[in-house]
């Protein structure tokens, strides 16, 4: 399996978030860092932190074209064998399936699973060329239970959970891994970022009312996600699952496959009667 300490990490969505957490810390277990992201600002923020050889580039992950060509520069530039693919980039939309804009679903689901299979199509003949590196795609804890009102979100992820556990049957016996990451509530601007039409209980007017309940929902830090992953993937695992709500709902859609967001509701109405 090996160690992906030292050698080089590419990663997209790293001007804020959880992909901004993994790059630094990466950075500091000695891997040159790779810093791919469509915002400028972001991007400069998490170079600035880092010490280490970097290469920053601006990067619409739903180009094909685009990643193909970043590819072939982190091919010429990498110091170091390349270690990890980290395709993270990913946004939402608040909406209902009847009243659903299709522009803002075709939006998420460009970014978040054709902007993984643009990733994976430019960096895997790479790996499998060196014989060695992890693929590691961003799902979601809604790529494992279906929310209300995250309908598109939904779709994308559970796409990149089945896209990725195909692909990993595949590289058997290649040297090259792929991993499935299930973040919880981490503590990101996602809901900030995303677009909103409106919410499943019509308890928010606009996305800053949502992304307010949100920050206070969210338990998980990105540095405490970034060293989950990072320590899911040096120990070879396949699945990694961020923060104990991840974990809960993982085991909760085993037990009830088709009840589980009715135990979800009655959860929440104890919390809310509780606080």
């Amino acid at each position: 399996m090996g160690t992906i300490n030292g050698q080089t990490a590419v990663i997209t969505g790293a001007g804020s978030g959880i992909g901004q957490a993994v790059a630094r810390r990466l950075a500091k277990h000695g891997c040159p860092v790779v810093l791919a992201d469509w915002n400028e600002d972001g991007l400069n923020d998490t170079a600035a932190s880092i010490s280490g050889p970097t290469l920053v580039k601006k990067l619409d992950v739903r180009d094909r074209q685009g990643q193909m060509a970043l590819a072939a520069e982190v091919k010429e530039w990498a110091p170091s064998p390349i270690g990890l693919v980290f395709n993270n980039a990913g946004v939402t939309v608040l909406q209902g399936v009847a009243d659903a804009s299709p522009e803002d679903d075709q939006w998420v689901w460009d970014v978040n699973f054709h902007g993984v299979t643009n990733g994976v199509t430019a960096f895997l003949p790479i790996l499998l060329e060196q014989g060695s590196g992890v693929i590691a795609n961003t799902s979601s804890v809604f790529g494992l239970v279906g929310f209300p009102h995250q309908s598109a979100y939904c779709a994308s992820k559970f796409a990149v959970r089945g896209y990725t556990e195909a692909l990993r049957q595949e590289l058997k016996g290649t040297g090259v891994r792929a991993v499935v990451v299930h973040p919880g509530g981490v503590k990101t601007n996602i809901v900030a970022n995303a677009r909103f039409r409106s919410d499943f209980r019509g308890d928010h007017q606009d996305v800053d009312s949502a992304a307010r309940e949100f920050a206070t929902i969210a338990r998980t830090t990105p540095d405490r996600a970034a060293k989950i992953i990072h320590e899911g993937i040096e120990k070879g695992r396949s699945r990694i699952r961020i923060g104990p709500d991840a974990v809960f709902l993982d085991l909760l859609v085993r037990i009830a496959p088709t009840k589980y967001f009715d135990i979800i509701e009655r959860l929440e109405g104890v919390v809310r009667r509780g606080s």
